[in-house]
């Protein structure tokens, strides 16, 4: 699926929840030493849709991370991946279709306390709080980035028929339409009413039309 623009990023701020919430991590096992490490794989269900108005995430989908945290001197390193199941409607054919993503990772959660807290916007870095961090807005922001604007069921879709809206991919590429130029369009109309066009009984009927007028002028002369 090609990738495009996204929906506009949240505040890279997490609010204050509980650490056992969906998609926050508790991470003071980890502690504060430079350099320790903890790998995670673990699974979270979505409780809302995330993504843009023709593709997401949908509401229950289980999104699988493959995460490493590292304790730095300004926060703690979440390196990994994300995979995720989407939903969505192609922009071309409109039909229904699913497929995944996997996004790639690489944040800083700063510490409450650190220089890199106290000089940066809420915008410009993740926050901790409590000792968690919460991953939600970064999947958000991961997802919305990664999902095009027009998601397309496949590639090469090749829509809808312009004239009568048959998906082209049943229809199959023979599928066309006679279209008349509209300038002889008034002219159509003659041609289905002329003799020559008609049928076997209206070019009779015309023959007999025309002995009969013979026959009254052969009368008129005698």
């Amino acid at each position: 699926m090609p990738a495009g623009s996204g929906s506009a990023s949240r505040p890279r701020s997490a609010s204050r929840r509980e650490p056992d919430a969906a998609f926050v991590l508790d991470v003071r096992s980890l502690g504060r030493r430079p350099g320790t490490m903890r790998e995670l794989q673990r699974t979270f269900d979505t409780t809302a849709r995330i993504g843009l108005d023709l593709v997401g995430v949908p509401v229950g989908a289980q999104v699988e991370f493959d995460l490493q945290l590292q304790a730095v001197s300004e926060g703690v390193l979440v390196t990994g991946t994300v995979h995720a199941p989407i939903e969505g409607e192609c922009s071309r054919c409109l039909e229904p279709f699913t497929d995944g993503i996997d996004l790639p990772l690489t944040e800083l959660f700063a510490y409450p306390d650190s220089t890199t807290e106290q000089t940066t916007d809420d915008d410009e870095v993740y926050r901790m709080v409590d000792d968690t961090i919460d991953l939600e807005p970064v999947v958000i922001d991961a997802i919305g980035l990664e999902l095009p604007l027009q998601p397309l069921c496949t590639p090469d879709c090749a829509g809808l028929c312009a004239e009568c809206g048959v998906r082209m991919a049943i229809a199959g590429s023979a599928h066309s339409h006679e279209i008349l130029d509209p300038r002889w369009a008034g002219l159509a109309k003659f041609a289905t009413e002329s003799p020559g066009n008609g049928s076997p009984e209206s070019g009779a009927a015309t023959a007999t039309d025309h002995s009969a007028d013979m026959a009254s002028n052969r009368t008129e002369e005698k």
